[in-house]
């Protein structure tokens, strides 16, 4: 019933495959045309939720310009309007990403992604004692903000997000407000960086839709990348919106 559905949707892993690199992904070519056919028989109601800034996003599927909650929620664009702080509003953690790569030196397979409000470190490409390294740089500088911090780690990467910045909160604001309002929210997401959406889409009486294999709270699952963009295009095109007929989690 795509009168009642406010369906938000992760990127990486979920609408896209997951790259070696953030740099690196690929978009299928019928991906943002059957975004905005979708958009339109929702009314309006579909946002990406994401670890990426908004300008990212936009320049993944440009021409088009969808609401995004970026950066985990620190960011959220509705209806053009872009809300939340950027780099200048984080002066604390502005300061540590000299430490971050200090620590780092030497690693040439591990990446520092900075998002401005928050930073990434990436270890896919890296040996296992170097993402070991990695990772134990990333939760010790997370450690040393930790209070207006907090460390998110996923697939081969540890992010510092503001502490009050989650997808599920992102989600909720979204709700606030119309066209999502009133609505039943569905989620789609890969990593364990989306079960705390997971969580909150389920206690509001949503669908949680957990993309690939892994341990989840979410109540449905689709296998990957293509199996998403393969539903998202048959609901664009006419079938019955009805995330409940998935095979469960």
């Amino acid at each position: 019933m795509p009168d009642t559905t406010a369906l938000f949707l992760d990127f990486d892993g979920t609408l896209v495959e997951i790259a070696p690199r953030p740099d690196a992904v690929r978009v299928d070519p019928d991906l943002v045309p059957t975004l905005e056919r979708l958009r339109e028989r929702l009314g309006g109601a579909l946002a990406i939720v994401t670890g990426r800034p908004i300008e990212v996003i936009d320049d993944f599927l440009a021409p088009a310009r969808f609401d995004v909650a970026g950066l985990h929620g620190v960011a959220l664009r509705r209806g053009g309007v872009v809300l939340g702080a950027g780099a200048e509003g984080h002066p604390a953690l502005r300061v540590k990403i000299p430490e971050l790569e200090a620590r780092l030196e030497g690693l040439e397979a591990v990446l520092i992604e900075d998002k401005g409000a928050s930073v990434a470190v990436h270890w896919r490409l890296a040996s296992e004692r170097d993402a070991e390294r990695a990772q134990a740089a990333v939760e010790a500088v997370a450690a040393e903000l930790a209070g207006a911090y907090r460390l998110q780690l996923g697939k081969a990467v540890g992010e510092i997000v503001p502490a009050t910045a989650t997808k599920a909160a992102a989600i909720r604001t979204f709700l606030e407000t119309q066209p999502y309002a009133g609505r039943r929210p569905v989620f789609l997401g890969d990593d364990r960086t989306d079960e705390i959406a997971f969580t909150s889409v389920n206690n509001d009486g949503g669908i949680s839709i957990r993309v690939g294999a892994g341990e989840t709270v979410a109540r449905k699952r689709l296998g990957d990348p293509v199996a998403v963009r393969a539903t998202l295009r048959a609901w664009a095109e006419g079938a019955p919106i009805d995330p409940d007929a998935l095979a469960d989690a």
